[in-house]
């Protein structure tokens, strides 16, 4: 069997405590994340980032709901593509199924 590699992430540059009380300023505050960001001086990616991470942390429910509702909107999408392929596929055979009997 192979071994494993366990990538560590590199230890946040940011202090917990600053990290949860930016959380909550964008979970409390009608601001943009974008705005609140600059106003914090990180990377707005980074902080949606914490955001998501403490919603999940919060309700990990929801996001599963979520996450499976996002799942099967994606697998309907893919359901109705694979209905028409299949339907243009049909019409083909039977035109070609009267082409080769004439």
């Amino acid at each position: 069997m192979g071994e494993r590699m366990f990538v560590m992430a590199r230890p946040s540059k940011y202090p917990e405590s600053f990290r949860r009380d930016a959380v909550e300023l964008v979970l409390t505050s009608d601001r943009p994340i974008r705005q609140i960001a600059e106003q914090l001086g990180v990377s707005h990616e980074t902080l949606r980032s914490w955001v998501r991470d403490a919603r999940r942390a919060k309700d990990p429910e929801q996001v599963a709901q979520a996450e499976q509702a996002l799942e099967t909107a994606a697998m309907r999408k893919r359901l109705a593509e694979l209905e028409k392929e299949n339907e243009i596929l049909r019409k083909a055979a039977a035109y070609f199924a009267r082409e080769m009997d004439r």
